[in-house]
């Protein structure tokens, strides 16, 4: 069980890590407070540089046995914190705005448990991975060649939630977070003189019908397994210029979906669709891809133990709103072979929802989240 100096120090910690938020695929000093505290727990591994700058802890059992890996996030995200607190963000346009610090603390606390006593068989990873506010974090420590030797057979996360009641957990099994992807769609013309349009190649027409098509496509509802949504984030046409007719054109979507497969056939649509509109109008055309989320599952058995250990601690669940439509790259631990679940910890009813400019993940969660790995840890790996 943490002390009272246990709790003292990971507040310090957690603070610590909310001074200096690192974005996506920046967090090589994040990833080093990390290393240095993992340190002084004496891990058997520590593997740094992970798809980026992610960093994972080996804890061996006494015995041989199955591999649990315990995920946090090391990124922060670029939006500039509005905070009075002795702790906020030292770093301008960036802040821990999600909770991110909070769940490398929960780690860090679980690592001070298993320091003094080991797991009787088996081993535990802990996970810290980079990139996961743009889709790319996970995937990448997935692809990454060193972390087949650290596959584990059950991988668990936290994600505090805004909303719930404090201490109060969602867990469900099945769909959980929507797959989302980035679109960008890129129109080329010919620019001309504004009083010479004709002598261009404009591609506002195209533009003015694809923002509407192409958003028509996904339109919402229920969410189940036909879930689909489009949402347009950004449109440029031409230059800011009254002297020039438009060459160039931009649309950005973000295609959502509730399933993996259903994704890829949004994704289709929407590129015939526009690819239709450009030949149309004589247009080049070209498309990229970002922030791509695959949907995140829970496995029924992960499921099953999170919940046991719930049960075991007293602690409160239900499904709450789950599915949701946000999305969360997590779900990629969860595929080849390994069986993997989520849950939301509540950190309130009334308190600053996600990525709101006054975010500050509450300390007093920290025990909490630290007694649910722990449970599972122990239920798992005795």
């Amino acid at each position: 069980m943490l002390s009272a100096q246990d709790l003292g120090a990971l507040t310090a910690f957690r603070r610590e890590l909310h001074r200096y938020p690192e974005v996506s695929r920046e967090e090589a000093a994040t990833a080093a407070r990390i290393v240095q505290a993992l340190a002084g727990l004496d891990p058997d591994h520590i593997v740094t540089g992970l798809g980026g700058h992610g960093v994972a802890a080996v804890f061996d059992g006494a015995e041989a046995g199955p591999t649990v890996l315990y995920r946090a996030e090391l990124d922060a995200l670029p939006i500039r914190e509005l905070s009075e607190a002795a702790h906020r963000s030292t770093i301008p346009g960036k802040g821990h705005l999600c909770g991110h610090d909070g769940h490398m603390t929960l780690l860090i606390g679980l690592g001070r448990l298993i320091a003094r006593q080991r797991p009787a068989r088996g081993r535990v990873v802990l996970m810290f991975q980079p990139a996961e506010e743009d889709g790319s974090g996970a995937a990448a420590v997935v692809a990454d060649p060193r972390f087949a030797a650290l596959r584990p057979d059950w991988a668990f996360s936290i994600h505090n939630m805004p909303g719930l009641p404090f201490g109060h957990s969602a867990l469900k099994a099945g769909a959980v977070n929507c797959a989302s992807q980035g679109l960008k769609i890129t129109l080329t013309g010919k620019t001309a003189h504004a009083s010479l349009p004709e002598t261009g190649l404009s591609p506002a027409l195209a533009l003015a019908r694809l923002i509407p098509a192409i958003g028509a496509l996904g339109q919402g509802g229920a969410l189940g397994r036909d879930y689909r949504l489009v949402t347009i984030t950004h449109a440029r046409l031409g230059e800011a210029a009254f002297g020039i007719a438009p060459g160039a054109a931009e649309l950005w979507a973000t295609l959502r979906t509730m399933a993996d497969d259903q994704m890829a056939a949004l994704r289709s649509a929407a590129m015939d669709m526009a690819r239709t509109e450009a030949a149309t109008q004589g247009l080049g055309i070209r498309f990229s891809h970002h922030d791509d989320f695959a949907a995140s599952v829970n496995d029924a058995q992960a499921v099953a133990h999170l919940a046991h250990a719930l049960d075991a601690l007293g602690m409160p669940s239900d499904a709450g709103d789950l599915p949701m439509r946000a999305s969360e790259d997590f779900g990629r631990f969860g595929q080849g072979g390994t069986r993997s679940a989520m849950l939301f910890l509540g950190v309130g009813k009334h308190h600053p929802a996600l990525h709101n400019p006054d975010y500050d993940f509450p300390d007093a969660l920290i025990p909490l989240g630290v007694q649910i790995f722990h449970q599972v840890m122990r239920d798992r790996l005795g």
